[in-house]
């Protein structure tokens, strides 16, 4: 999508369904905006943990979790925003790479949502609500919304080499879509959906910053990480 046109769409939300209150007289209306796109941000990711641990059990059960609800809770309970869920503390796109080893022990879906997770919680400066002093970086959002796509691809292509318990080589670290018995491409369509929301406020953001980003082509199977 170009510039203008995010920007056309953006007019069109419906901004008096944001929360109003007194803080809401030291915000702009790209604030308000800002806010929105990042508890979208924030809902989609939750969104990938609840399908990723529901169609991969044992990695709930790793963490010592009574289901995969409590899992989910626990890696967005709001007092561990921006910690790592990792025990050794990685974070970031080193978690995520680590959680699609096959050598990780813990919980691969908190290895893998936690990463992206921390990662967008510095994209987005460790903030979840702008005010009208606050700036965003456009690159990091935009490098953060590659760094998505990367990891889905990598999601989806990962597999084991060596048999690990009931699990067969080939098959994939963690399950996400499938084309049979009943083809499921709901991951897909969620990672969409958490890229689209990135690549409007990294636009936002350099509109408003009269930055320039630094657009990246790479091909998505040998891509590396972007910094943030």
């Amino acid at each position: 999508m170009k510039r203008r046109d995010a920007l056309a769409c953006l007019l069109v939300l419906p901004l008096a369904a944001c929360v109003s209150g007194p803080g809401q007289f030291a915000k702009s209306d790209i604030d308000r905006i800002a806010d929105l796109h990042r508890r979208e941000v924030q809902a989609s990711l939750k969104r990938l943990a609840e399908k990723l641990y529901k169609r991969n059990p044992r990695e709930w059960k790793k963490g010592g979790h009574a289901n995969f609800e409590v899992a989910v809770a626990y890696l967005f309970e709001p007092a561990r925003e921006g910690l790592s869920p990792d025990p050794g503390g990685l974070r970031g796109t080193a978690l995520v790479l680590a959680g699609l080893a096959e050598s990780y022990p813990h919980d691969r879906v908190a290895a893998f949502v936690g990463g992206l997770n921390t990662m967008l919680h510095d994209a987005f400066e460790g903030k979840t609500v702008f005010f009208f002093l606050d700036d965003l970086d456009p690159q990091k959002l935009y490098n953060a919304a590659r760094n998505v796509e990367i990891a889905a691809w990598k999601l989806a292509n990962t597999r084991h080499s060596q048999p690990e318990g009931d699990l067969p080589a080939g098959t994939p670290l963690l399950f996400s879509n499938e084309l049979s018995p009943v083809q499921n491409l709901s991951f897909e369509r969620e990672f969409g959906r958490l890229i689209g929301y990135l690549d409007v406020i990294w636009q936002i953001a350099a509109d408003k910053t009269q930055r320039t980003v630094v657009k990246v082509v790479q091909n998505v199977t040998v891509a590396m990480f972007l910094p943030i």
